[in-house]
C-alpha cells in the first residue's frame, strides 16, 4: 500500500513501523470520535436506570464536551516537554480506564466523574493525533494520512448511532462503555510498541496561559450551551463575560510568557490563518446541519428517529470515500484548490436542503446530505494538510492543537445558532441559509490563500530540483 512505502530521503518511520504506529491513532481516534455519537443516543436509558431528569443526563455528554475543549490546547502545549507520544498514551490509558469506570457507574455523579476523566483522555488524543500523523509519515505523503483521519473519523460518526443501537437492543447501556476497553489496551500496547520517541523541549511550562486556556475553552463551550438550550438569560450573559475576560487575559497573557502556550506569531502566516478560518466556519455549518436535520425530518417531514439517523449517514459515508482520495490528490496538486472546490459544493448541498419540504422524498433527502458529505470530504483533508504544512514542522503540536480547538469550537457554535434560531421562533431551514452562508464565506478563506499556495509549492518544487 502506498502509505507504507519507504523511499530513500522519506522522513517519519519506516513502512513497518508506520503501520503500526497508524494502528494505534487510528483505534485511539475512533474510541473518541464513536464515543461522541454512541452515548447521545443511550442518554434515555441511563435516564431510566439511574432514575434522574432528562435535563441532568445530558450532562453525561456535557461533561464529556466541556473538559475535553478546555484541555486541548493544555495538552498541545505540554506535548513538546512531555513528547507527543507520551502524551498521548497518557490519553489512551485514562480513557480506558474511565470507560471501565464509567461502565461500573451506579449513580449520575460517579457517572458524570467518569465522563470527565474521559473527556480528558480524550483531550490528550485528539489534540496531537494530527501532528503525531506528521511525525510518523513523510512530508510527500501527509495529504494522504490526514486522508486517512478523515475516513476513520467519518467511519465514527456513521458507525456511532448503529452500534449504539445495536448494543441497546440486546444490552444495558454500561456495554456502551465497556466496549472501549478491550479496544483501547489493544491501542495501549501498540502505542508503546510502535509510536515514535523524540527529544522533549528544553524550558518551562505555560502554567497561567494554560489555565485561562482552560476558563476561556470551559466559558465558551458553556456560553454556546446555554445558548443553543434556550436557558436563562442571565447564565448565558454570565458565561460569556466569563469566557471574554479569560480571552482577554490569555492573549495579554501569550503576549508576554517567555514559553507561550499558543504562540501568536503563527497566525502571521497567513495560509495558516486562512486555513483555520475556512475550517472554523465550515465546523459551524457542520454542527448546526447535524442538528437542524433532525427537527427538519422529525417535525416537518414527520420521519421516525430510526429513519432520520439512516438519512444522516449519507454525511459521513460519502466523507469517508471522498476524503481519503482528497487527501492523495492534495499531495500532488494545490491543496488550496481543492479545499474550496470542496465548500463549493457544501453550500450549493446547504442551499438544497433549505429547500427541503413536506413534498421532498426520501430519495431527495438522501442526495442533498450526500452532496454536503462529498463537499466535506474534499474540504477537511486538504485543509488540514495545509493547515499542518504551513508551519515548520517544530510547531505541528500547536497546529495539531489549533486545528482540534476549532472544530470543537465551530461545532458547539453551530449547535448554538439552532437553539438561538429555534428560540426567536423562526423555521428550521434558516439555520440551513446559515450554514449555506458560512460556507461561502469558508469559501471566500479559501481561496484568499490559493496564490500562497502556489507559491510554496513552487518554492519546495524548486529546493528539491536543486
Amino acid at each position: 500500500m502506498r502509505l507504507f512505502e519507504t523511499r530513500d530521503g522519506d522522513d517519519g518511520l519506516p513502512g513497518p513501523e508506520r503501520f503500526l504506529a497508524v494502528l494505534a491513532l487510528v483505534s485511539g481516534t475512533l474510541m473518541a470520535v464513536v464515543d461522541t455519537t454512541m452515548i447521545n443516543l443511550a442518554l434515555p436509558s441511563i435516564a431510566a436506570d439511574l432514575d434522574v431528569l432528562p435535563a441532568q443526563v445530558v450532562w453525561v455528554t456535557n461533561m464529556f464536551q466541556v473538559v475535553s475543549a478546555a484541555f486541548l490546547l493544555v495538552f498541545a502545549g505540554l506535548s513538546e516537554l512531555a513528547t507527543r507520544r507520551r502524551i498521548y498514551l497518557f490519553g489512551l490509558s485514562t480513557f480506558v480506564l474511565a470507560a471501565l469506570g464509567a461502565a461500573l457507574s451506579r449513580s449520575l455523579e460517579t457517572l458524570l466523574v467518569f465522563r470527565a476523566l474521559q473527556g480528558l483522555g480524550a483531550a490528550a488524543t485528539l489534540s496531537i493525533g494530527p501532528s503525531l500523523y506528521r511525525l510518523i509519515f513523510p512530508s510527500r505523503l501527509l495529504g494522504s494520512a490526514l486522508g486517512l483521519s478523515a475516513l476513520v473519523v467519518g467511519g465514527g460518526y456513521a458507525a456511532g448511532p448503529t452500534l449504539s443501537g445495536l448494543v441497546l437492543s440486546f444490552t444495558h447501556w454500561p456495554w456502551l462503555f465497556a466496549l472501549n476497553v478491550p479496544l483501547g489496551l489493544c491501542a495501549l500496547l501498540l502505542g508503546l510498541r510502535a509510536l515514535p520517541r523524540e527529544t522533549p523541549r528544553q524550558g518551562s511550562f505555560d502554567v497561567p496561559g494554560a489555565l485561562l486556556s482552560m476558563l476561556m475553552l470551559a466559558g465558551l463551550f458553556l456560553t454556546m450551551n446555554a445558548v443553543g438550550h434556550s436557558a436563562p438569560a442571565w447564565q448565558s450573559v454570565g458565561f460569556g463575560a466569563g469566557m471574554l475576560a479569560a480571552g482577554a487575559a490569555f492573549i495579554r497573557r501569550q503576549r508576554r510568557a517567555p514559553y507561550p502556550l499558543l504562540p501568536l506569531h503563527l497566525f502571521r502566516e497567513k495560509r495558516f490563518t486562512l486555513a483555520v478560518s475556512a475550517s472554523g466556519l465550515a465546523f459551524i455549518g457542520q454542527g448546526l446541519a447535524f442538528v437542524a436535520l433532525s427537527f427538519l425530518y422529525q417535525e416537518k417531514m414527520g420521519l421516525s428517529p430510526l429513519l432520520t439517523a439512516w438519512l444522516f449517514t449519507p454525511w459521513p459515508l460519502a466523507l469517508m470515500v471522498v476524503g481519503p482520495l482528497a487527501g492523495r490528490l492534495a499531495d500532488r496538486i494545490n491543496p488550496s484548490v481543492l479545499s474550496t472546490v470542496g465548500l463549493g459544493v457544501l453550500a450549493v448541498g446547504f442551499i438544497a436542503l433549505a429547500l427541503v419540504d413536506e413534498s421532498t422524498g426520501i430519495a431527495g433527502s438522501l442526495w442533498r446530505v450526500a452532496l454536503c458529505g462529498i463537499g466535506f470530504g474534499l474540504f477537511q483533508p486538504p485543509n488540514n494538510r495545509e493547515m499542518m504544512a504551513s508551519l515548520p514542522a517544530a510547531r505541528s503540536a500547536n497546529a495539531s492543537g489549533v486545528m482540534s480547538t476549532t472544530r470543537t469550537v465551530g461545532q458547539s457554535l453551530g449547535v448554538a445558532l439552532v437553539g438561538a434560531v429555534l428560540a426567536l421562533g423562526l423555521a428550521v431551514q434558516v439555520t440551513l441559509w446559515l450554514g449555506a452562508a458560512s460556507a461561502l464565506l469558508s469559501l471566500a478563506a479559501s481561496a484568499a490563500r490559493i496564490p500562497l499556495a502556489h507559491r510554496a509549492m513552487q518554492q519546495r518544487a524548486s529546493s528539491r530540483r536543486a
